[in-house]
């Protein structure tokens, strides 16, 4: 193969097989490493399972590899469980104007403002730091700002 190439170019390909070794074991430990959030997630994803399957209408499929929930083919809620390795186990729900800034600036620790959606108003809630009561609260309120009127009138 050296006879083929020129020196330089023979360099670089060298360099560039190190780059893909380098790579290639850098996606390995990434892989390696979000097992673990994955695997201790399942348990809140579980949570938010219960949450929303209590409400009307409601139906859950995989969208983006996240279990998200439909109320009439609209999302109001969609697990993010360490999505592109953010490090989030959570939650991602619809807020009503002025309540996402709110949320994030009482309590920092538990919702953020989560990447694609949180420009349009959206909230993201941190599984483990939210009790149960809490969760199913938030989840509720997020359906109601989704679901049509006069299946709103039901819910009461």
């Amino acid at each position: 193969m050296k006879s083929v190439l020129s020196n330089r170019s023979y360099k670089s390909y060298r360099s560039y097989l190190r780059f893909l070794l380098a790579k290639s074991k850098s996606l390995m430990k990434t892989a390696q490493s979000s097992k673990k959030p994955r695997a201790s997630g399942t348990k809140h994803v579980e949570r938010v399972r219960q949450a929303c399957l209590k409400l009307p209408d409601t139906t859950e499929k995989l969208s983006h590899g996240e279990p998200t929930f439909f109320v009439r083919k609209r999302v109001f809620a969609m697990c993010s469980i360490n999505h592109h390795n953010d490090g989030h186990i959570a939650v991602v729900i619809p807020a009503a104007i002025g309540v996402q800034a709110a949320l994030i600036e009482q309590e920092p620790e538990k919702f953020y403002r989560p990447p694609y959606v949180g420009h349009a108003g959206w909230v993201g809630i941190e599984l483990p730091r939210i009790s149960d009561r809490e969760l199913a609260a938030h989840i509720r309120e997020a359906w109601n700002l989704i679901a049509p009127e006069k299946l709103r009138s039901t819910l009461d």
